[in-house]
């Protein structure tokens, strides 16, 4: 991403954080909270696909709901570079909301639970058209059956309800009615991970070529590292709410910076049966995003730790040219790529 400047720069992420309240209960004196998204900072620019990875409740799928707005996070920013300028998407209301709620879509995980069972696939795809005046009912129309094209459907089934149709056709659907509006960018969460394997690559190569025709900016949360490989550009890597490492793909999978990088890539299938692989088992567990221990979040796992990584909390910082990464030692390890 040597190349980019402020001006490729279609979204920040500045100190966004998402708490949820526990309840009190005899256990608990006093009332807790979880830090599932914890102080995050991040660019996206035009046209890249930006991957999100991590263990299951790291927060990937929180951030990116939060950064659409389908929940509301406790604090932080997300400017939006549109054709008016910068704008703190979180702060829009009204009419201004909804005129930049289309540039921000989002494909959900399920795509079963995320389409409503009672609505055909054509009520589907329409709805935000129809919701945001896009057109008239002509135009609509014929809308709808261009982009049900586009997403490999069959236009004669689109009076058909989601039932009937198999996971991949569903996640198309998903797909379709994400791309209606025409967004800027498109948060995909665990787009894929819900599909047969081979399915999986139909609808990944499915994004890649609309990403191509229409330039669309996609912020990929997945936890298959050989799939997040394959279609993004950069990857940022989460742990317990916070983003540990952020770089290029390529320098990413061949040089980590950060220890927890490390263990991750080390459960990445080798395509060569020959290979062996060194599987680094980290030990213990994930910390409470309730009660995060002091320091380094990673520091009770890490092989790596230092008495300063009990105590100081390191900052996500570029340690080499647009390589980001928060760990202490960063600068001394040498570390395995995938």
């Amino acid at each position: 991403m040597n190349d980019k400047t402020k001006d490729d720069i279609l979204m920040e992420v500045k100190n966004l954080s998402k708490q949820f309240p526990v309840k009190k209960d005899r256990l608990i004196k006093n009332a807790a909270w979880l830090k599932a998204v914890d102080n995050v900072s991040l660019q996206v620019y035009r046209g890249e696909t930006l991957g999100l990875v991590g263990e299951s409740g790291c927060g990937k799928t929180t951030l990116g709901r939060c950064i659409v707005r389908g929940i509301s996070s406790t604090q932080g920013e997300v400017i939006f570079h549109g054709e008016e300028g910068p704008v703190n998407f979180l702060d829009l209301k009204g009419s201004r909301l909804k005129k930049y709620r289309r540039d921000i879509q989002m494909i959900f995980q399920d795509p079963y639970s995320s389409l409503d069972p009672r609505m055909t696939v054509y009520d589907i795809i329409s709805e935000p058209l129809r919701i945001n005046r896009m057109g008239t009912g002509e135009e609509i129309d014929q809308k709808v059956k261009d982009i049900a094209r586009e997403v490999g459907l069959n236009i004669a089934h689109l009076k058909r309800y989601p039932h009937a149709f198999s996971g991949g056709q569903r996640q198309r659907v998903g797909i379709a009615r994400a791309l209606a509006t025409n967004p800027s960018i498109i948060v995909c969460d665990e787009a894929v991970s819900a599909l047969d394997v081979s399915i999986q690559a139909q609808v990944i190569n499915l994004l890649d070529e609309l990403q191509y025709k229409y330039g669309i900016t996609y912020i990929f949360v997945a936890h298959d590292l050989s799939v997040v490989e394959y279609i993004s550009d950069r990857v940022a890597v989460m742990y317990v709410g916070q983003v540990t490492e952020l770089a290029d793909t390529g320098e990413l999978f061949s040089r980590p910076l950060h220890p927890y990088t490390e263990a991750l890539m080390s459960a990445v299938p080798k395509p060569d049966p020959r290979m062996r692989m060194e599987r680094i088992v980290l030990e213990g567990e994930v910390p409470s995003p309730i009660d995060p221990p002091s320091g380094c979040y990673f520091h009770p796992r890490c092989p790596y730790r230092k008495p300063i990584c009990e105590t100081d909390k390191p900052e996500l910082r570029e340690v080499e040219q647009d390589h980001f990464c928060a760990c202490h030692r960063a600068e001394e390890l040498t570390l395995k790529g995938a």
